[in-house]
């Protein structure tokens, strides 16, 4: 099974749990849980990753008897990756599904646009991954379960420094994103305090696929290597650009660039890259691989890092119910803001005082088309 049989049974499952989700209000036999993710659109593989993973938990979780008794509905909405879809989604998972808590979203621009929603409402939200600090300054109820771009930037800032001896690199920057603006002010911070010059900048809006004026500016520049922190959608596109034109200096971006298609869009223009990330299926501790069976054995097909993130949002959502011992949206907030030493598949969670979760990172390469582990990097 690829990933358009995953995403077939991404869409059983949303049809399933919709039919829950139409029961009335007062039901007291189950527990509603929303999320909402890209399922559609142009960011599509980011959500139907994440729902895969989140799904799978929410499974296992049943399977084991439910969460204080009672069984876990999860209710899903796709936001199609477009702005303003978030907040109509959210609102409806809210006052219409009544969930008690809401799981989403991958890119950072769409969980901004739904956290004051869920804060306005006291609802307890956890992004999966989104990597930007603004996020949970939103408010008190908003949690993420992965590392944030001050870190990301740094560590690819390191790595750039330290395992690519670069010393002048040129930056490529969606200004449409909210992701890709921090993340790229966060590495550049880090680089030149390093001792390293960002000898060129240029910038792009998401959708654009026209790269050649900003790759060939940035050519003259003469960069040792070009950061991108981007979405697959793009970066693809421009490293085949970037070799067109005769670009050969190693291309390293951000988890924005974890998706099959990828590869597919990038091509052999894309063999060699780097990217920071959250999760490797080739992690050999014993969550990771029985993990990746039971996923291998549900999808038929591995899972990356937003699938691993996707599942792990939503057991840790389970933990602080039933540490709460309630479905209040403030008791189930006070539990979340305990977790301590959370033990997943992508490495130990502890939720800070400012709701981010502190875990390691690890950087990916591209090689035979395949994304191949190099290293992990602790906070």
């Amino acid at each position: 099974m690829k990933k358009a049989h995953v995403f077939q049974y991404i869409l059983v499952t949303i049809l399933a749990v919709g039919f829950f989700g139409c029961k009335p209000a007062d039901d007291g036999d189950v527990i509603k849980i929303g999320e909402f993710a890209s399922l559609t659109g142009r960011e599509a593989t980011f959500g139907q990753s994440s729902h895969a993973g989140t799904a799978l938990a929410i499974e296992e979780i049943n399977a084991q008897g439910g969460v204080l008794g009672k069984k876990l509905v999860l209710i899903t909405q796709d936001d199609q990756s477009k702005a303003g879809e978030p907040a109509t989604v959210v609102r409806k998972l809210i006052s219409r599904d009544k969930v008690v808590a809401v799981l989403g979203e991958v890119a950072s621009s769409r969980s901004l646009e739904a956290a004051p929603i869920c804060q306005n409402a006291k609802i307890p939200m956890i992004s999966p991954s989104s990597t930007n600090p603004k996020v949970t300054e939103t408010g008190d109820y908003i949690f993420r379960v992965c590392f944030i771009d001050p870190f990301q930037g740094t560590v690819m800032a390191n790595f750039a420094t330290k395992t690519l001896k670069l010393k002048n690199v040129a930056v490529l920057t969606d200004v449409k994103s909210d992701y890709s603006v921090g993340l790229a002010k966060f590495f550049k911070e880090t680089f030149v305090q390093s001792g390293g010059k960002i000898g060129s900048e240029a910038s792009y809006s998401g959708g654009d696929r026209d790269f050649k004026a900003q790759l060939t500016t940035i050519k003259a520049a003469n960069p040792e290597g070009i950061f991108i922190p981007g979405y697959y959608t793009e970066v693809g596109l421009i490293a085949q650009q970037a070799r067109q034109l005769g670009i050969t200096v190693p291309l390293f971006g951000g988890d924005g660039w974890e998706s099959s298609k990828l590869v597919e869009i990038g091509g052999q223009a894309i063999e060699g890259a780097y990217f920071s990330t959250h999760y490797s299926p080739e992690q050999q501790t014993q969550q990771s691989v029985q993990f990746v069976e039971k996923y291998k054995a549900k999808y038929n097909s591995l899972p990356d890092a937003m699938a691993a993130l996707g599942y792990e949002s939503a057991l840790i959502l389970a933990d602080a119910i039933k540490r709460a011992g309630s479905t209040e949206g403030s008791k189930i907030r006070d539990a979340l803001a305990a977790t301590r030493d959370f033990e997943g598949v992508t490495g130990k969670t502890n939720i800070d005082e400012n709701r981010n979760a502190e875990k390691p990172a690890v950087i990916l390469t591209i090689k035979n088309g395949e994304f191949k582990y190099v290293e992990t990097v602790e906070p």
